[in-house]
């Protein structure tokens, strides 16, 4: 059986998302002339909003959306090289570091793994000063955000789930108007909350998921309930045989 259109791999996602890593390695790295740090991590936003919106959706329109599940094939991608990562820093942290940074690199692994990485380093860290790279987990920050949104956007389908797509998208769109605003007067009274917090990144997750919401090349409508499958087949049956209705 060949994979459902929002299943498939995506060879043009892949590439958007290497040019998102590629713009903040470079970033980091002083190798690049524009600040694309701030382009890549939007970017990858972007990306996640269309994926995991256009996934929740199309599982909550044909009536199969199970958090369980959901959730555990979220972590199945997160997990394991995250997990990787926090391995490998506490275990070097015992040799290199000192009982107080020590200390900072347990509680940054437990914000990174429970998903709330974000609003640590938010009330810790502006992540464009000079000595923010020393935190080994300052870029789980972005892990925070997503992870959030995977919390709360199923609830948010799952109450629309009875509405017509246009008016699903004019709830989301609204949301995403009313993000942005929130991050443009933001920006110069908490830059460091817009940049790290989730209702100023929503608008970004949001674009994301609009086109998301848009049914994709050979994709079948959602299923419908048994009942309402009885009455599209008895129209057809009787347009078929010129029953007047």
């Amino acid at each position: 059986m060949a994979p459902a259109p929002s299943r498939r791999y995506r060879r043009d996602i892949d590439g958007l998302r290497a040019i998102a890593v590629t713009a903040v390695v470079l970033f980091h790295a002083g190798l690049y002339p524009l600040k694309s740090g701030f382009t890549g991590v939007d970017i990858f936003f972007v990306i996640s909003g269309f994926l995991i919106g256009g996934i929740v959706y199309r599982d909550v329109g044909a009536g199969r959306f199970r958090f369980d599940v959901f959730y555990a094939r979220r972590a199945a991608r997160i997990l394991p090289a995250l997990m990787a990562v926090i391995a490998f820093v506490t275990i070097l942290g015992i040799v290199l570091a000192s009982p107080q940074d020590y200390r900072q690199i347990a509680i940054g692994a437990i914000a990174a793994l429970s998903g709330w990485s974000n609003i640590l380093f938010w009330r810790q860290i502006n992540y464009f000063s000079p000595d923010a790279h020393l935190d080994p987990f300052l870029m789980t920050w972005s892990l925070g955000v997503e992870e959030q949104f995977y919390l709360l956007f199923p609830f948010l389908l799952l109450a629309l789930r009875r509405m017509k797509r246009p008016f699903v998208l004019g709830v989301i769109g609204a949301l995403c108007l009313g993000s942005l605003i929130l991050a443009v007067i933001g920006i110069g009274r908490w830059p460091t909350a817009v940049f790290y917090l989730l209702p100023t990144r929503a608008w970004e997750l949001g674009a994301g998921a609009l086109p998301g919401h848009c049914p994709l090349k050979g994709e079948q409508p959602p299923a419908r309930p048994a009942r309402q499958h009885t009455g599209l087949y008895g129209y057809r049956a009787c347009r078929a045989v010129r029953v007047p209705l």
